[in-house]
């Protein structure tokens, strides 16, 4: 999917921010998240459901790195980012849920290009009012430029005061690998679109989204902004079904082999 801004000019500098579940068991590897990277050159990538064998990723690909785990769990949240971050992140505390306690990893950042802007990159709880509850505390504990973007676990329409959903329309999970939900989204505030997209399968139960963004220096109006291809399925250049096939035959070939 594709949304186009008619109003952005090519010298406005652009943030391409990417954010992918990688489904924490017998998900995505180190090479595929680096194969990503190394495609797609995103500013800023959100992860979920990370376990501790992503802390090497800062080594294979200089950048900002920190990662969390949930309460009580063994994956969580994490980030990688061209750009410097501004602080340590912290972790905003959400209503939890009856089983998975949740947290918001929360990113400031005060660049030249961009200014002072704060990302959450989120893994929501699954019930439907309760994952709404969480969005507006999060809202409260971020700059007046800001991206929510992650794993939603949202089904419908999702609504947050003065945030505009900006992320693809397409699927980008599907429950028991039969039912096509979209769970994976991005609200900004202060912001504005000038692309995005759901990449091709790959490595995980999930489809990467990315978005390309612009400061937003003028009012947003419902025209500001169009779905153009809401099935964006093109496919990107070395992001192939081939290509992470030998990404996880490159990273099953390093690893030490251990004996009972």
């Amino acid at each position: 999917m594709t949304l186009s801004a008619p109003s952005v000019s090519a010298a406005q500098p652009r943030l391409r921010v990417i954010s992918w579940n990688l489904l924490h068991a017998g998900g995505a590897s180190l090479e595929e998240v680096k194969l990503l990277i190394e495609t797609m050159q995103p500013d800023i990538l959100l992860m979920q459901e990370v376990r501790s064998f992503m802390d090497a990723l800062p080594q294979e690909i200089p950048g900002s790195y920190a990662r969390a785990t949930l309460p009580g769990r063994a994956h969580g949240t994490a980030c990688w980012s061209r750009l410097p971050l501004a602080c340590t992140p912290h972790l905003a505390p959400l209503p939890p849920g009856l089983f998975v306690r949740r947290n918001a990893q929360v990113l400031r950042f005060d660049d030249p290009r961009f200014g002072v802007f704060s990302i959450a990159n989120v893994h929501l709880s699954h019930g439907q009012l309760l994952n709404r509850r969480q969005l507006r505390t999060i809202r409260d504990s971020l700059t007046d430029q800001a991206i929510i973007m992650g794993d939603f676990n949202q089904v419908g329409p999702v609504w947050l005061r003065h945030f505009r959903d900006v992320g693809p329309r397409a699927k980008t999970h599907r429950l028991l690998n039969r039912v096509p939900l979209r769970l994976d989204r991005c609200l900004v505030r202060g912001f504005r679109p000038v692309s995005c997209r759901v990449l091709p399968r790959f490595g995980s139960d999930h489809r990467a989204i990315a978005v390309t963004l612009v400061p937003n220096t003028q009012p947003l109006s419902a025209s500001s902004f169009q779905e153009t291809d809401p099935q964006d399925s093109a496919p990107i250049a070395g992001f192939t079904d081939k290509a992470a096939t030998d990404a996880r035959l490159r990273y099953a070939a390093a690893r030490p082999v251990t004996t009972p």
